[in-house]
């Protein structure tokens, strides 16, 4: 039998509990809502929340892979295009010298041929050297080791070799001092000419695959990013249709809480009638 006292309420101390109980779910609920995630914090779950904060790091570190990724596929663009420009102006030169081959020629016409043949020549070493983004120039000779840009987060790199177009150098074996003023000269100015044509056009092949491998390993490292994002919202996110409907629920049985903490508390106003 229960014991009829006003010093000990024992239901009222059970329905506090349960209240207490609804509260602290509420309360949980209502954070989920309030944040979008089911793991907010590491006292919420220990285990998934450094599991995801490790996700995080990875994909903060592939920011940084990305922005590598992309300023090397800039620089090898930029070469490309001065490159083209080289390949066009030494076709050019091509032309000049063959035509500065015919002994037939009046001194005035091979002295143009001369002029233009030079300026054209002098376009070359300025487009070479004006070939830089943010200070990497592929095509000068001043990086001698070309540029290693990040492949992944553990630090691997992929390379994209420099290839020297200046005058006079490995690809462009055209002198920066060639002329075509005499017959004799013109034909070992068109002789370095084609070889330099052929020179360009390999390098160009060279520098276009290094610009598709670094594209391709930037969309991997996008998709990457994405799967990785998506993981930790598996993880931490909450769902919040479910999370509505358990508020509606919590917020009924807190009401249903607080009705019944308060018919026990007027339960011992009934032992009063024992008095009367």
């Amino acid at each position: 039998m229960a014991l009829n006292s006003v010093n000990t309420n024992v239901g009222a101390m059970i329905a506090l509990q349960n209240l207490q109980v609804t509260n602290n779910e509420l309360s949980q609920v209502q954070n989920r809502i309030n944040t979008g995630k089911k793991v907010s914090s590491a006292k919420d779950n220990g285990a998934i929340w450094a599991i995801a904060q490790g996700q995080r790091a990875e994909i903060g570190a592939l920011n940084a892979v990305k922005d590598s990724l992309q300023r090397g596929q800039s620089a090898v663009d930029v070469s490309l295009a001065a490159g083209e420009s080289v390949s066009d102006l030494l076709i050019q030169l091509k032309e000049k010298a063959l035509s500065a081959t015919d002994t037939s020629l009046t001194s005035s016409a091979r002295s143009a041929l001369n002029e233009d043949f030079k300026s054209i020549r002098d376009q070359i070493a300025t487009v070479v050297d004006n070939a830089a983004f943010n200070g990497v120039n592929l095509l000068d000779g001043s990086s001698t080791g070309g540029f290693a840009a990040l492949a992944n987060v553990s630090g691997s790199t992929i390379t994209v070799a420099s290839q020297d177009m200046s005058l006079s150098g490995s690809v462009v074996t055209l002198g920066a001092s060639s002329e075509i003023n005499t017959a004799s000269a013109a034909t070992a100015s068109l002789a370095l000419v084609t070889a330099s044509i052929d020179n360009v056009g390999a390098s160009l092949a060279k520098l276009g695959t290094g610009s598709n491998s670094l594209g391709t390993n930037l969309t991997f490292v996008g998709k990457l990013q994405d799967a990785l994002e998506a993981g930790v919202g598996n993880l931490v996110d909450a769902d919040l249709a479910k999370e509505s409907a358990r508020l509606q629920a919590l917020q009924t049985k807190q009401q249903l809480g607080v009705q019944a903490l308060s018919i026990a508390n007027s339960s011992t106003s009934i032992l009063l009638g024992l008095f009367r």
